[in-house]
């Protein structure tokens, strides 16, 4: 990664600049403090809602070897979003070494009731601000870095679908096949893009694709895999769709 020390016990600390998008709640919001909990992390955790974030931001130490955690508040369906966290992100470090592409909205209808609102909606968030982020913070990323995108296996080919969740679907499809050709694109400049499928997980947007559906995973279980993969997995593979599921639902 982009920095690294040794203390006396021998311990290794990577300093990594890590930005999640999508960290006010659920699986964001447990990976963002897992890596909070890790030393030597700064990261930038993007959420239009960030007051649990500052509470945890609180609650860290500071010393030279803690991780710093800073909420930042952004609306990534509003327009040139991307320029407010450029400038954030360059006002804390000029090296990126893990972007989570983790933000993502649902909306549960029938295509009868879906409108063209609908459809800007979950696009407008779910694949056109991950690409707008990723172009911003290209020129800044570190080499090797690490790009992980999560989809779900609603947009995993071949996958069982729902009633309802046709455009949701669709705009996490069209992520899993964004990494794809990011990763071949980019893989000159040492930078790795894979791309999470996830199953059921019990949040908040599971509840509203199905209501009263007990999902056997935490938001915790998977924000472990997912801290784990973004600091390892591109030591083993790029451009990948790697379905992270027990059931789906």
């Amino acid at each position: 990664m982009s920095d690294m020390m040794f203390i006396f016990n021998f311990e290794k600390i990577f300093i990594m600049n890590i930005i999640i998008t999508g960290a006010g709640r659920g699986i964001g919001f447990e990976t963002a403090k897992l890596f909070s909990k890790m030393k030597g992390n700064r990261i930038i955790a993007v959420s239009r809602n960030i007051t649990a974030l500052q509470k945890i931001s609180e609650t860290i130490p500071r010393g030279k070897n803690n991780s710093s955690l800073y909420p930042f508040a952004v609306d990534l369906s509003k327009n040139e979003f991307e320029k407010d966290i450029l400038k954030y992100v360059l006002d804390r470090f000029n090296k990126i070494d893990i972007l989570i592409n983790n933000a993502g909205i649902l909306v549960n209808k029938t295509l009868q009731n879906l409108s063209e609102k609908d459809y800007d909606n979950i696009f407008n968030v779910n694949i056109k601000a991950p690409f707008l982020l990723t172009k911003a913070l290209l020129p800044h990323f570190n080499n090797p870095s690490h790009i992980v995108n999560i989809s779900s296996m609603g947009g995993f080919l071949g996958s069982v679908k729902f009633p309802g969740l046709s455009l949701y679907s669709a705009s996490k499809g069209a992520l899993a096949v964004f990494s794809e050709c990011l990763a071949e694109e980019f893989k000159d400049q040492g930078i790795s893009v894979n791309c999470l499928s996830l199953g059921s997980v019990q949040t908040e947007m599971l509840n509203e694709a199905f209501p009263n559906y007990k999902a056997s995973q935490k938001p915790l279980d998977i924000a472990e895999f997912i801290v784990d993969f973004a600091i390892n997995g591109n030591k083993y593979m790029n451009g990948k769709i790697i379905p992270v599921s027990l059931s789906t639902p």
